[in-house]
């Protein structure tokens, strides 16, 4: 009998804030949280250590307010927090699924989090720990993509992935424009030279530099999450080294 093994060991989630959501225009969902904390849960039963990093624009957008005169440092620091809250509302839904979890800052909010050390996090993934990384890089003028792609990097992910709510990357905005093409594969250097607006360019610079993969999903679909974790390669797109191959 064959047996299914995970292609990846360790994986790095990328979460937006509008991800936790749901239905709602505001705040976080407790279903959606549950939801996700069963997904990542069948992750770590199956052997595959999972790194989380969350944004914060279902609580706080900075840079709409710097838009409209906030000192573009305060709005960032403010993301920053937001970001926070966004993870310990994660680590209470992952360990309400029976998962150990730990987040960890960027900046130091040490009453409530630890701060982010690399091999404190590598060792907390290493004893199959859920390592639920916020506040970004802690620094202003750097998005939660760049703060992913660095993450990746350092815990040494074998895959980037990037959940949306929508099924990849588009040659245009599918909700907007019929005609718009689902890519199923691309390089790094195709996103960037066609502003395919996926992820900023810093992140997908660092993660062209580092041979870091990347898969655009719809995490709001199924099972997709784990498809992708069991070698599926029809979901969403795949971002890699190589050129471009085949297109739907």
């Amino acid at each position: 009998m064959t047996i299914s093994l995970p292609v990846y060991r360790r994986v790095l989630l990328k979460l937006s804030g509008e991800a936790l959501l749901g239905g709602s225009e505001f705040g976080i969902s407790g279903e959606v949280l549950a939801r996700l904390a069963d997904e990542i849960g069948e992750l770590i039963n199956a052997g595959v250590g999972v790194a989380l990093v969350v944004g914060g624009g279902n609580i706080f957008r900075g840079v709409g307010l710097a838009g409209r005169g906030m000192d573009r440092v305060t709005g960032d620091q403010m993301g920053m927090l937001a970001t926070v809250i966004n993870a310990l509302a994660l680590q209470d839904a992952l360990e309400h699924a029976g998962l150990t979890a730990r987040v960890m800052s960027a900046l130091r909010i040490n009453e409530v989090c630890e701060d982010y050390i690399r091999r404190r996090a590598v060792r907390h993934l290493e004893k199959g720990r859920v390592v639920v990384l916020a506040a970004g890089t802690g620094n202003p003028f750097f998005t939660t993509d760049s703060a992913a792609s660095l993450r990746a990097v350092e815990v040494g992910a074998e895959i980037l992935l990037k959940a949306t709510k929508v099924d990849g990357i588009y040659s245009a905005d599918p909700e907007r424009e019929d005609s718009a093409q689902r890519y199923t594969h691309l390089s790094h250097d195709e996103v960037i030279d066609n502003r395919l607006q996926v992820m900023d360019t810093t992140a997908m610079v660092m993660c062209r530099d580092n041979d870091m993969p990347i898969r655009v999903f719809n995490i709001q679909r199924g099972d997709g999450l784990k498809k992708i974790i069991y070698g599926a390669d029809d979901i969403g797109t795949l971002v890699d080294g190589r050129a471009r191959e085949t297109n739907e």
